[in-house]
């Protein structure tokens, strides 16, 4: 299948979002968009996009608003960047996607990978868009318990006395990336999406821990039991994925994306 590969731009507000258009041949194309994790940017997902276009969805993938560390191509600084920034941005995309008059208005498909993940999981639940698959590979659903605990990778702070300025290592964050999920419940945000789920973690993830994955895969499942629901724990796996178990994840997606 012929994919043709071009930039694309889309605005938040005064902010430019930039990323990437995988389309392939045809029209009424149903639409895919796939995130990044924290820290990251955009070319860190394309191989799952390209996997995603090879089955025929229109793909997206786009960098964070201050969501990236040096190589991000969106306007935004990373000290005014949270998950429900990132959400924000994610709708944008979405919205720009579904003006294309190539893309179906329905069959919405959304990926993300870590905070990413976290991220596609929050906007899925809030029912907004029709979306009907839903991937998420090592979801970062620990951000709230983390920023309860006052540690957040290499960020540490007081949690009842959060400071204007939190370095995580090289990135500045500001205070909202921890204020905005520090009271907010991760399964009661996303367990309204009601429809297929792919989810993936390493079981040697040392910066999420795979129990997380695997309480919000209970709290999926209760919700509709007879939905599509698949969970594949990668042995050895940490947070995220090389050689052959990077290739057997995304030989498992692509079934997904078929399906």
């Amino acid at each position: 299948m012929h994919i043709t590969k071009s930039s694309f731009s889309c605005m938040r507000g005064n902010l430019t979002i930039r990323g990437t258009e995988y389309r392939p041949e045809g029209e009424n194309l149903p639409i895919a968009i796939v995130c990044h994790g924290f820290m990251a940017f955009q070319s860190t997902v394309k191989k799952y996009a390209k996997v995603i276009a090879s089955c025929g969805y229109l793909t997206y993938t786009f960098d964070f608003c201050g969501g990236s560390f040096l190589f991000g191509k969106s306007d935004g600084k990373t000290e005014e960047m949270s998950v429900l920034t990132e959400v924000e941005d994610l709708e944008c995309v979405v919205d720009y996607a579904l003006s294309r008059e190539y893309s179906r208005k329905t069959d919405l498909f959304l990926m993300g990978c870590s905070q990413g993940g976290f991220v596609t999981a929050i906007l899925a639940g809030k029912q907004k868009y029709d979306v009907t698959k839903l991937g998420l590979f090592y979801p970062a659903f620990s951000i709230p318990d983390d920023a309860r605990n006052g540690k957040m990778l290499m960020a540490k702070f007081n949690p009842k006395n959060i400071p204007d300025i939190i370095w995580c290592g090289p990135m500045k964050l500001g205070r909202r990336y921890v204020a905005d999920v520090i009271n907010m419940n991760v399964y009661r945000e996303i367990e309204s999406y009601n429809h297929d789920i792919f989810m993936v973690h390493g079981t040697e993830d040392t910066i999420v821990d795979n129990t997380y994955t695997i309480r919000a895969y209970e709290a999926y499942l209760d919700r509709n039991p007879k939905r599509a629901l698949n969970m594949k724990m990668v042995h050895g796996g940490g947070h995220g994925f090389t050689g052959k178990k990077d290739k057997s994840v995304r030989e498992r997606l692509k079934r997904f994306a078929e399906s």
